[in-house]
């Protein structure tokens, strides 16, 4: 079973005066989360990465296209829309926004419990609340469980995002920049965290972000997004050192890369200079060389 995005595409109606028009959002994009793997979306501000974590967790219906989880349908109804949301739940980029800071972190990880019917008295909620404190690591958990979200760092309440995420027993995770508000110092470890529970529950995440760095070492098979378009996709380690597209070569050689890959950002910058002579680089161009790679 997984998680399939099935040709959808997002307009978004825009009005100026008498006049309207239409944004596309996002352009016929597939893929699919296999559980028990990681799949990098990457892309710019803009080219439609969060609009399509916000289609994926029903909060934006798709224009056409369909989504579903193990063959529940993302817009449904009653039942089915419930078992759909106990599959799909969602890690926010901003650790301190997405906690109410007038509760505290026993409420936010009991609630998710308690809604999804996976806990039916206190003790019960109480007791799930302290091994998912556990979990990810934040120790004594009992006092942790007391506290207010001001009362934590912002990597221990991402930790806190995460657990309420697991609560009602998500199959498939999606990660929206989950360390790009953390100081870098700890980003590994929320990284390394999120890697531990995939494997541990056999999730399958969509990891959202627009470090190639992370994306290549943190994901089995990397998306790139232009424009709302997946213009490449394929294994890491192909994509990162062995990249087709020029929107994707333009990413890579704007990123920071370790010394030992010096040579290869080096001849992605001659490519690309080379390109500009002959006015084949222009973004506007980007979009109408998609390519797809596939596993041997």
């Amino acid at each position: 079973m997984t998680l399939q995005v099935d040709q959808v595409t997002k307009e978004f109606k825009i009005r100026k005066g008498l006049h309207s028009s239409k944004l596309v959002a996002v352009n016929n994009a597939s893929f699919e989360l296999v559980p028990g793997r990681t799949t990098a979306l990457v892309g710019e501000s803009g080219s439609g990465k969060s609009t399509i974590a916000k289609m994926i967790l029903s909060l934006e219906t798709p224009t056409s296209g369909t989504i579903t989880a193990d063959g529940v349908a993302s817009v449904g109804r009653g039942r089915a829309a419930r078992n759909y949301r106990n599959m799909v739940q969602m890690v926010f980029q901003d650790p301190f926004a997405s906690l109410n800071p007038f509760h505290s972190i026993a409420h936010h990880i009991e609630r998710p419990l308690r809604l999804h019917g996976k806990a039916h008295t206190s003790a019960e909620a109480h007791a799930q609340v302290i091994e998912l404190l556990h979990r990810v690591n934040l120790e004594p958990a009992e006092e942790i469980a007391g506290r207010r979200p001001h009362e934590l760092s912002g990597g221990q309440r991402q930790r806190v995002a995460i657990a309420r995420a697991l609560a009602p027993g998500a199959k498939y995770l999606i990660a929206d920049e989950p360390v790009s508000m953390l100081d870098v110092s700890i980003r590994l470890s929320i990284l390394n965290l999120l890697s531990r529970l995939q494997r541990e529950d056999n999730l399958g995440v969509l990891y959202i972000t627009h470090d190639l760095a992370t994306a290549r070492h943190f994901s089995d098979e990397i998306l790139v997004m232009y424009k709302g378009t997946i213009v490449e996709r394929g294994p890491s380690d192909e994509v990162i050192l062995n990249p087709q597209h020029d929107y994707t070569k333009l990413l890579l050689s704007a990123a920071p890369v370790p010394a030992n890959h010096g040579k290869l950002r080096e001849s992605v910058r001659a490519e690309l200079e080379a390109e500009a002579h002959q006015g084949s680089t222009d973004h506007d161009q980007f979009g109408t060389r998609g390519l797809t790679r596939t596993e041997d």
